[in-house]
């Protein structure tokens, strides 16, 4: 005869106690190999069956090294969670704090990337190992509010014994998982944790209402970048016979020509200028256009022409108001530049061999240890630039022609700046050509 999983929101709402006495109770059996009385929910007995062919030991378990705090930093600049942190703690924040609750948001990795809420709890949080950076994937710490979310891609709730580690079964959490809108990819996971005997069950409705209003956040933000790129992309496509169609870095569709709206193109991975053979539509070419791409079939009996090469000028002669211009197959658009974007750009110009993390944060930090704040920067930089940028090192791409516009005066470059590179520059020490690796580049007072 079937064992009947217990009800444990129902049960923990009218006794708590009960409630993690009898989870106890069966965790005990299950991990003995003896017969409960009752059986786990469904989804934590999944869950703990996967944790059981992981070999986690669930007395012990195991802690996966901290990320450092450089690496925490990095990670937060990087993911799109940062755009929707003012929701999730509106959302989450004021009731968990009165309710003895924290909340936490961890990366696609598991990693534990914020952590806000009652201040007793996350101290108590940190004997356990739920402290910033902490990999809290299930095949590493075991059934959890974090990693098992992950897995399943829906919310879950935990409550004090499902936890598969003994020190977790103080603890109940509820976690719900944060989707890209733009591709399905999962972002990470938002988690509320605290003891027991505080938890409500309605507590997993609304962690994972949070975090479909996250979701809803993010979708509206794309949105309004699709018609930034439409406005971009209206005059590119008056020019152009044939079929073909402008997306973003996702291949989601912004405006087409001379063929039916489809909502997405698959792009191949990463997109890059030059020749596809796309689903859909053929053999095709690709050109970087701001914040997106322009794809032209090849179909017919007269084929376009490759796209040549691009030109891109980055101009700092007038005073806080840099930019940058691209022009090729896809038209003309310009850009405006932060102070900082204009000495990363800068320095690119002039090193077409390009530069690694540490060359970048030495050129405008003098310090090459400041490698995450450069690739933050340089993430952000790639959001307009998109396929004229590479990285590994970070450098122009080889089909773009460079021209950098300076001052007349070349104490007047970035006069706010205090990067070497630029010092350098303004001090008559500025790099020739010859010594900046291959490539096109000009340099025109």
């Amino acid at each position: 005869m079937a064992k009947s999983p217990l009800n444990v929101p129902q049960l923990a709402a009218v006794d708590a106690a009960r409630a993690a006495r009898m989870l106890s109770e069966v965790r005990d059996a299950k991990l003995a190999g003896r017969r409960a009385g009752h059986a786990h929910r469904p989804v934590i007995e999944q869950s703990w069956e996967r944790t059981l062919r992981s070999g986690v030991d669930p007395e012990n378990g195991y802690r996966a090294r901290l990320l450092s705090p450089d690496e925490v930093r990095r990670r937060r600049e990087e993911s799109p969670l940062r755009d929707v942190l003012p929701v999730l703690r509106e959302g989450l924040l004021s009731v968990a704090d009165v309710a003895r609750h924290i909340m936490v948001v961890a990366d696609e990795d598991g990693r534990v990337l914020w952590r806000e809420g009652c201040s007793t709890v996350l101290r108590k949080a940190d004997g356990i190992g739920f402290e910033l950076g902490a990999d809290w994937r299930e095949d590493v710490v075991g059934t959890n509010g974090v990693g098992t979310p992950a897995v399943v891609r829906r919310p879950v709730q935990v409550f004090a014994a499902e936890h598969f580690m003994r020190a977790q079964t103080a603890w109940t959490c509820a976690g719900a998982p944060i989707t890209d809108p733009r591709s399905g990819r999962l972002l990470g996971v938002v988690d509320v944790s605290g003891p027991l005997d505080t938890m409500h069950p309605a507590t997993l409705a609304w962690v994972d209402s949070v975090a479909k209003l996250a979701e809803a956040t993010l979708r509206e933000r794309h949105l309004g970048a699709l018609e930034r790129l439409r406005a971009v992309a209206a005059p590119v496509l008056a020019r152009i016979g044939g079929r073909a169609v402008v997306v973003d870095g996702d291949g989601w569709t912004a405006a087409v020509t001379g063929m039916p709206y489809t909502n997405r193109i698959a792009l191949p991975r990463p997109p890059s200028a030059g020749r596809h053979r796309l689903p859909l539509l053929g053999l095709c070419t690709l050109e970087p256009l701001a914040d997106g791409w322009l794809v032209r079939s090849c179909d017919g009996t007269v084929e376009p022409e490759a796209p040549g090469a691009t030109r891109v000028v980055l101009d700092l002669t007038r005073p806080r108001r840099w930019s940058v211009a691209v022009t090729g197959g896809a038209g003309r658009w310009s850009h405006g530049l932060s102070p900082r974007h204009a000495e990363l750009l800068y320095v690119l110009a002039v090193h077409r061999a390009g530069r690694s993390a540490s060359g970048l944060a030495e050129d405008v930090f003098g310090d090459p240890a400041r490698r995450v704040t450069v690739r933050a920067e340089m993430s952000r930089v790639r959001r307009y630039l998109g396929g004229l940028l590479e990285h590994r090192p970070y450098r122009f791409c080889e089909q773009a022609e460079v021209e950098v516009l300076l001052p007349d005066d070349p104490r007047d470059l970035l006069p706010h700046s205090t990067a070497p590179a630029v010092t350098g520059t303004r001090a008559g020490t500025r790099l020739r050509t010859s010594e900046t690796g291959t490539g096109n580049v000009s340099a025109c007072p």
